[in-house]
């Protein structure tokens, strides 16, 4: 599949490329896993060899990759708001009272409150972490962050990221393909440190809530 499209992209013409890095940027997103880094990464090597425009490359896949994340997020955030609305839920589905019986709504409140600062650095950082960014678009929605904060750490993360992508496939040139090494050397370390943080935050969160249970 990543050698059709590459040969698609190698005689494509640059308006059909940036609509490419539009909607590859955004299904990545809304549809993982796509492996959307490479061929963007082959278009950072265009801008070396073609009429392939860097900034137009950056903005068109910016837009695709936070307009994708949004969308997810906004779907899990009008999905959490429904079943933690205020009072008795409107929707009366088994599914729902599943839900509230695991993750009841006053401590999902607290969830809430206790984490959003965490919540947005992990939008903020999305983009580099490897394998979770479509979880934490949905779990930032659900947990109700602000949509204008969200987006706006999305779009900064995601320009950021295609910053060093297109860079990278340009610098490497006819290496091109190098990048996913390249990616991976900071892009894994990073997601373990991400991870054991979040694990170390849930994990003293539970504690302190199973002893103010006991009182």
């Amino acid at each position: 599949m990543l050698e059709s499209i590459v040969e698609y992209l190698r005689s494509a013409d640059p308006v059909a490329i940036y609509i490419f890095l539009f909607f590859i940027s955004f299904l990545e997103n809304v549809v993982p896993p796509i492996p959307g880094d490479v061929p963007v990464a082959f278009v950072g090597y265009l801008t070396f060899s073609s009429d392939i425009d860097f900034w137009l490359s950056v903005a068109f896949a910016s837009a695709g990759s936070t307009l994708g994340f949004m969308l997810m997020f906004l779907v899990s955030r009008k999905i959490g708001l429904r079943i933690y609305a205020p009072g008795e839920s409107r929707v009366r589905h088994g599914l729902v009272k599943a839900i509230h019986k695991m993750f009841p709504p006053d401590q999902m409140e607290a969830a809430r409150q206790r984490f959003s600062t965490h919540g947005y650095f992990a939008v903020l950082i999305n983009r580099f972490l490897f394998g979770y960014r479509a979880v934490i678009s949905v779990m930032s929605g659900f947990l109700h962050l602000n949509v204008t904060g969200v987006c706006a750490a999305a779009l900064a993360s995601s320009i950021v990221w295609y910053v060093l992508l297109l860079r990278g496939g340009y610098l490497l040139g006819e290496n091109w393909q190098w990048i996913g090494a390249y990616m991976a050397v900071y892009s894994i370390p990073l997601t373990l440190v991400f991870l054991v943080v979040v694990f170390v935050a849930l994990f003293r969160y539970l504690k302190g809530r199973g002893k103010k249970g006991r009182i």
